[in-house]
């Protein structure tokens, strides 16, 4: 751990682009949170069902789906009861580990995809992606790839 006479402080530059980041990543989970609500989803809800529809056969073991929706397992597991109860998902056994479970996208939870999606999208537009010109998207793209690439490498690590 670094000591306070070694500590790189924040420029005010490094500050202000660091706070205006927060509150961008905040207010627009925050606002597409809003969006979902009148479908009765949470963004969790949406992320799950996402995940689940663009995967082979509308299924994803159970450790796979919380590891790429960052939740823990048992955080997963109450997710998707509460989703199981809304009929959007359902479990199944992995026939080839007895102790596995998949979660898998329900009729329902695919339909349910279909009419949110298109309304997803146009907030995700409304409050994002058209505020910026093509360029400024491609230049943030360009700018956080490698702080998504580092953190994902940092993933498996403890």
């Amino acid at each position: 751990m670094e000591t306070e006479t070694a500590t790189r402080w924040l420029t005010d530059d490094e500050q202000c682009t660091w706070r205006t980041h927060l509150d961008v990543s905040r207010l627009l989970m925050h606002q597409l949170e809003k969006d979902l609500q009148p479908f009765g989803l949470t963004n969790n809800d949406y992320e799950i069902l996402v995940n689940l529809s663009e995967s082979a056969e509308r299924r994803l073991r159970m450790s796979d789906l919380a590891a790429a929706t960052l939740q823990s397992k048992s955080r997963l597991s109450h997710q998707i009861t509460r989703m199981e109860s809304a009929g959007l998902v359902r479990r199944e056994n992995c026939e080839s580990d007895r102790r596995g479970l998949y979660a898998v996208l329900t009729e329902h939870g695919m339909e349910t995809m279909r009419k949110v999606a298109p309304h997803h999208v146009a907030s995700v537009r409304k409050h994002f992606i058209d505020l910026m010109t093509p360029e400024a998207l491609a230049e943030l793209r360009e700018s956080l790839a490698p702080v998504a690439d580092h953190l994902r490498g940092k993933r498996g690590q403890v």
